[in-house]
């Protein structure tokens, strides 16, 4: 016997109900229920951090959080904190410095990186590695992605 529960939450600013299993993990909820796409599924464990998304102004890992635990939360993902432009200058860092390149693990490190310049404006290499640390990525070794958060730090121009 299957489980449904109606869920209502503010997600990028609007509030959306649905009436989902009970077992609907979040990153699924957005994807397949709301078509916001940015937040990756990857390893389903909470390991990779591609499906990182932040509810009530905390970064969580969206496979590890039910749908339901959601219900009356203010959801962010990366098409909203693009869309407002919180992210600008990652995002305008990360082009500069080849931050990325498959792009699978680009929104859950941004997103990750914009929660480590708000509580670290002034975060050197070192923490900046070790905040970023949960987000996998295989493809560019990392040193290109320090380098654009450094820059976003220091609002550079990119």
């Amino acid at each position: 016997m299957e489980r449904h529960l109606d869920v209502t939450m503010t997600v990028n600013g609007e509030t959306v109900s649905r009436h989902v299993e009970a077992r609907t993990n979040l990153v699924d909820f957005l994807r397949n229920e709301l078509g916001l796409t940015g937040s990756h599924v990857g390893c389903e464990h909470g390991v990779c951090g591609a499906c990182t998304v932040r509810v009530d102004g905390n970064i969580v890992r969206g496979c590890l959080m039910v749908a339901a635990q959601a219900d009356g939360a203010d959801v962010w993902t990366i098409e909203g904190l693009s869309e407002s432009g919180e992210i600008a200058a990652l995002q305008d860092a990360f082009v500069s410095r080849n931050a990325l390149q498959c792009g699978f693990c680009t929104p859950g490190m941004l997103l990750t990186a914009a929660e480590l310049l708000e509580r670290r404006p002034d975060a050197d290499r070192a923490e900046i590695r070790e905040f970023l640390s949960g987000n996998y990525c295989r493809c560019t070794g990392y040193q290109a992605i320090v380098d654009a958060v450094e820059l976003a730090r220091e609002g550079a121009d990119a």
